[in-house]
């Protein structure tokens, strides 16, 4: 347990540069640890979540939109 607590201090002090690419759902799944797709679906739908796009039927986001919302929520937090 301790070692996991270390690896998220580590995350909140140094930032992780992301993909070069625009984002799936399922890349956020992964770099937020998240249950699943689904709740990235309901951060959409709320406006809770990072601002997404469409590419037809696909749902992306850029990375820069990403790192914005993971500032905010930093702000939001340290306030």
């Amino acid at each position: 347990m301790a070692s996991r607590h270390v690896a998220l201090a580590d995350v909140a002090t140094e930032p992780r540069t992301l993909p070069a690419r625009y984002l799936t759902p399922e890349d956020l799944v992964e770099m937020f640890e998240l249950p699943s797709v689904e709740t990235v679906y309901q951060w959409r739908r709320k406006r809770t979540g990072p601002r997404g796009f469409r590419v037809g039927r696909h749902l992306r986001f850029d990375p820069a939109d990403v790192r914005a919302w993971v500032d905010s929520q930093r702000e939001g937090a340290a306030a």
